[in-house]
């Protein structure tokens, strides 16, 4: 079992564009849509059914729009074997160069 690490928000930058990592979008459909950190996949947290489908070689970081969900969620991933890091305060608290945003 991995142990949960949380980052910040500013932290985040850094794993960007890794090869070694999958940053996960735990927001809503629209809100991802409307803005949402570069190569991020969009997988709500009401509607996440198979973890077991995430690729467990590959450092999981995980961000919801305040931090709770993505704490949550990455507490029960490291409990399976997964490799976590969860946002502290989540996209709300995001300001770094890697923002998309949707026209």
């Amino acid at each position: 079992m991995f142990p949960v690490e949380t980052i910040s928000a500013k932290m985040l930058d850094y794993y960007v564009d890794r090869r070694d990592t999958l940053i996960i979008d735990l927001r809503e459909k629209e809100s991802y849509m409307h803005s949402h950190v570069k190569g991020a996949v969009n997988m709500p947290y009401g509607e996440i059914d198979g973890y077991t489908a995430l690729p467990k070689g590959k450092i999981l970081v995980l961000y919801c729009d305040r931090g709770g969900a993505s704490l949550l969620l990455a507490r029960q991933l490291a409990k399976l074997g997964y490799c976590t890091r969860s946002v502290i305060g989540g996209f709300g608290a995001y300001r770094g160069r890697n923002l998309v945003i949707s026209p």
